[in-house]
């Protein structure tokens, strides 16, 4: 069973108005997944360094940041970092330009993990409906570059309509796992959070929901496992 997992830790500033990496971490550790996509984990002015410090990472959870060609001072790319655990092999990894009206972009990794050789795509895309359709087809086309592999793409894609705009164009591709409503942590009633896949079984899914992530972030983490169909 492989486990992933996406999350918008809003740079670590939770409902409380207050910055905590360590309540971060601690829902990280929660869900115990060996794959994360998360937005927001860098610090948006200034130098961007992490909102989620690497030494944070290594004394206090099993994580390491996918390193990413184009990172400056953080662990993500306009904010998307992919973190995994220790003992999963990364074999690829870029930064993916695609098309923006405000600072966005999307990360890809080719990681091996329990003995499978997945493509992971995250991402956050923008809040104009007309760029989040232009963002989706550039990361669909990159996602079908390369040697076929079982894909999960996942991130926050800022949709609120069920059915059309981007999630329309992406559904073409890719299957959704059901995983629920995740914004907004104190009251959740919309599922912007996403996790799309192909070329893998789908076994359970899920909003992470518990005390400390109603707090650590205005977005609930989503989680879903698979097996592979081979």
């Amino acid at each position: 069973m492989i486990r992933v997992a996406s999350y918008n830790m809003r740079k670590a500033i939770g409902t409380d108005r207050r910055r905590n990496p360590e309540r971060v971490i601690e829902v990280l550790c929660e869900i115990d997944a060996h794959i994360v996509a998360l937005q927001e984990a860098d610090r948006r002015f200034g130098e961007r360094l992490s909102a989620l410090p690497t030494h944070l990472l290594e004394e206090h959870s099993p994580y390491r940041a996918v390193p990413l060609p184009h990172r400056t001072g953080g662990i993500g790319w306009h904010g998307n970092a992919i973190l995994v655990r220790r003992d999963v092999e990364i074999t690829a990894c870029e930064a993916l330009h695609i098309p923006a009206l405000e600072p966005r972009g999307a990360v890809l990794a080719e990681v091996s993990v329990a003995g499978e050789t997945l493509r992971i795509v995250g991402m956050h895309l923008d809040l104009s409906g007309l760029w989040r359709r232009r963002q989706s087809r550039a990361i669909l086309h990159r996602a079908d570059q390369g040697e076929p592999l079982p894909t999960i793409m996942m991130g926050d894609l800022n949709e609120w309509t069920a059915g059309s705009g981007c999630l329309r164009d992406f559904s073409h591709h890719f299957a959704f796992a059901p995983t629920g409503r995740s914004f907004h942590a104190r009251r959740p009633v919309a599922a912007l959070d996403r996790i799309m896949f192909r070329g893998l079984e789908l076994t359970d899914c899920g909003v992470h929901c518990t005390p400390t992530a109603r707090k650590a972030s205005d977005h609930l983490p989503i989680w879903a496992d698979f097996v592979s169909t081979g």
